[in-house]
């Protein structure tokens, strides 16, 4: 019967929770759901993390090549994040014929999101990738899946990306710019410089004014308005707020709050994780 009535009145289910301060899953507003990060468990990727928030659930792979730099930036490779979401992630995306383009447009607003978060917090100064000046660089390819979307995919794809970061490892090369000759050698690894570690944070606004941290997958279909806000050394490095309600200048000030409060508990688990063991924070 309880799902019956969830079906059918989604909102009113969802407030019948609220007002007695706590939601569906049992966590109150302020909560976040438990996290889990396995790193370097892919063998074929030079870098590779799976990361669980909740029952959101993503891996990413990634894999460095070698290129040629662009011309208006001689001395600096690439870092080339990209965000699927395939059918099997939601039902959401595989309901109609207009699914698979809802996908790819959520896919690539994500993929945006994430490089604009990387790059506003100097994540990684791609001139370290800089092999020969005009001649050859690295391009680091993050590719990034969903394998089941329950909320906060983004906060999730970035923990998953900073992971597989700090997992990376690149093949040492001997270039000769006179002859053009690329020597690999596999056998000798290096890991690439983290600057800094940005952790993003996804709240939601239900009835304009009940704020909800962490939000699940149905939670965000109730919102109102939501925001991200991206946390990097203590301070704000960049907000996403896909369309929505405005939010008030205290709605702000309480969604930066809980954002910097998550900071040190996400670099505590990417900072301790272990390669080929689960690492859980509840």
């Amino acid at each position: 019967m309880a799902e019956q009535y969830k079906l059918i009145y989604p909102v009113k289910y969802y407030r019948d929770y609220l007002i007695n301060d706590i939601r569906p899953d049992g966590r109150e507003f302020d909560k976040f759901r438990p996290i889990a990060l396995n790193i370097g468990s892919i063998n074929t990727a030079d870098g590779s993390a799976i990361v669980k928030i909740g029952n959101t659930n993503i891996v990413c792979g990634i894999r460095a090549e070698l290129a040629k730099p662009k011309a208006e930036t001689p001395e600096s490779g690439f870092l080339v994040p990209s965000i699927e979401l395939p059918p099997i992630c939601s039902k959401k995306y595989r309901e109609n014929d207009s699914s698979f383009k809802i996908a790819n447009k959520d896919a690539d607003v994500l993929t945006c999101t994430l490089y604009d978060i990387l790059t506003n917090a100097r994540c990684v100064d791609l001139k370290e990738l800089c092999i020969c000046k005009e001649r050859l660089v690295w391009a680091i390819y993050l590719d990034i899946v969903c394998l089941n979307h329950d909320g906060c995919v983004l906060d999730t794809a970035l923990v998953a990306a900073l992971a597989a970061l700090k997992n990376l490892t690149l093949p040492k090369i001997d270039y000769d710019a006179d002859i053009n000759s690329i020597s690999v050698n596999v056998e000798e690894r290096s890991k690439i410089k983290i600057n800094s570690l940005p952790v993003a944070t996804t709240l939601m606004v239900f009835d304009d004014n009940i704020i909800v941290t962490d939000p699940t997958s149905e939670e965000e279909d109730l919102s109102s308005t939501m925001i991200t806000i991206a946390i990097c050394n203590s301070d704000v490095c960049f907000v996403f707020k896909p369309g929505g309600t405005p939010f008030s200048q205290n709605q702000m000030e309480i969604c930066t709050n809980r954002a910097l409060a998550r900071e040190s508990y996400i670099l505590e688990l990417l900072n301790n994780a272990k390669a080929g063991n689960l690492n859980l924070k509840e």
